[in-house]
């Protein structure tokens, strides 16, 4: 998949205790750069970006506003707190549970189960999370 392209960061990254949010940040400047493989730009804003930016209670396009300006990841979770919802640390715990753990037993579930069987390195029963599916899919181990 890379064709000159750079991987994101991984899904599992953490930032002051918030899975994913360096993921974002990182394809978010990538696609400024142009050094996003086009596979991720139909999702940019969706799905797990989405859910963070909603955790968060800020907007995906006002995030990425602040990211393109020069943002680390630091000052844009920085700037997304003040600008956002304030969660208490059993609100992060279980949204960290809900992201790590989205496509198992869920209703993600039969979409994960399709997605790992169109590529023979992703159609493995150890896959058994979209995170697992993104880590794998992007030559990472689980």
């Amino acid at each position: 998949m890379t064709d000159g392209y750079e991987m994101p960061r991984s899904a599992r990254d953490e930032l002051e205790g918030i899975v994913y949010f360096p993921r974002m940040c990182d394809k978010i400047r990538k696609h400024l750069a142009g050094t996003l493989h086009p596979e991720f730009h139909t999702n940019l804003g969706l799905g797990m970006d989405l859910w963070t930016c909603q955790f968060l209670g800020v907007d995906y396009h006002d995030l990425k506003a602040r990211i393109l300006a020069g943002a680390t990841d630091e000052n844009a979770l920085r700037w997304a707190r003040e600008n956002g919802v304030t969660r208490p640390d059993y609100e992060k715990a279980w949204f960290n549970a809900y992201i790590k753990t989205r496509g198992f037993r869920d209703d993600l579930a039969a979409r994960l189960a399709k997605r790992k069987k169109e590529d023979p390195k992703t159609d493995r029963a150890d896959i058994l999370t979209f995170i697992d599916y993104i880590e794998i899919d992007e030559g990472r181990s689980i």
